[in-house]
């Protein structure tokens, strides 16, 4: 499992693999731990995708509000996947080694699921700004090619950098422990683990945050600030009341998941406490995709609607 290499004169054991200690802290909790993501993780699937399926299949549905929601909804089932059927195994099986290989292959695709969320919440916010703060321009600019276009920038803008973040992150030897303090591959602790000095990659953490979280986030903040105060110049208090309704299971969610990734991830490296680290982790990697669908469907009247002729049938 190790090796031991020399770096600047001091004998040093490099692993090739590690130990996701996940909730070993909680032994006799680990069959009742494993139900309880076991179920959850059964209910993202299929809230998830009864919204796919919905948003496809029903003609009612065929706006760009609900295109958009449909890929939120598929993003949420591949990042959860990405962290959730690993964090299973090991509960089941009480064996939590991972290789090198395989913890930056999770990490990588986690980070980049994570980035396509976070900007299509923005567009979401900007679909909804557009919709209510100019809605005579709103077909003309939202167009399908229009939103094709903005799906397919959210996957990929963060692909470069979150590869070669990735890279640099493997790239500093580790050393010490191999035991690393999470329940999934994440960059605060992996950091932890790191040889020497790691200023520059925290330096890098960061700047990946303002570009990737919280950039989109002013433009929510933004997009909102606009919203509210057109909302409040309607003369129709039935027109409000909509209005606010529609916004409103969006701001829920991105509140969900923006808190809880910020207090994880803008942390300092020096004060990271894998205890607070993992309990925000399982917000935005269980708890936001789990509430999500319920969030959207009590919420929303047409997409109840949609919902009850879809069952009907």
């Amino acid at each position: 499992m190790e090796y031991t290499g020399k770096m600047t004169d001091k004998n040093l054991t490099i692993m090739k693999e590690l130990v996701l200690l996940g909730f070993s802290d909680l032994p006799n909790f680990q069959g009742f731990l494993f139900g309880i993501i076991l179920v959850i993780y059964i209910c993202i699937l299929l809230g998830n995708g009864l919204i796919i399926v919905i948003t496809n299949v029903e003609r009612a549905l065929q706006t760009p509000m609900y295109f958009f929601l449909g890929n939120l909804s598929f993003v949420e089932i591949c990042y959860t996947s990405v962290t959730i059927p690993r964090m299973l195994k090991n509960l089941w099986s009480q064996k939590r080694n991972i290789s090198l290989l395989s913890c930056a292959v999770q990490l990588c695709f986690f980070l980049i699921l994570a980035v396509t969320e976070s900007f299509l919440l923005a567009v979401m916010a900007y679909d909804r700004y557009m919709a209510i703060c100019k809605p005579l321009y709103y077909p003309l600019i939202m167009n399908h090619k229009m939103c094709i276009q903005m799906v397919i920038g959210s996957w990929v803008t963060g692909i470069p950098v979150i590869m070669g973040q990735t890279y640099q992150v493997f790239s500093v030897p580790f050393c010490g422990s191999n035991k690393l303090n999470h329940v999934f591959c994440d960059m605060p602790p992996l950091m932890k683990l790191a040889c020497g000095h790691s200023s520059g990659n925290e330096f890098f953490i960061f700047i990946d945050c303002l570009l990737f979280a919280l950039i989109p986030f002013l433009l929510i903040l933004f997009s909102y600030t606009r919203i509210l105060s057109t909302i409040l110049k309607l003369p129709s208090i039935t027109g409000r009341s909509k209005a606010f309704s529609t916004c409103s299971s969006h701001l829920m969610v991105v509140c969900l998941f923006y808190i809880s990734g910020f207090i994880a991830y803008l942390q300092s490296m020096s004060s990271y406490s894998g205890r607070i680290d993992k309990f925000f982790s399982l917000f935005y990697i269980i708890v936001t995709p789990m509430v999500n669908p319920t969030i959207y469907s009590l919420r929303n009247k047409d997409f109840n609607r949609a919902m009850r002729k879809l069952f009907l049938k």
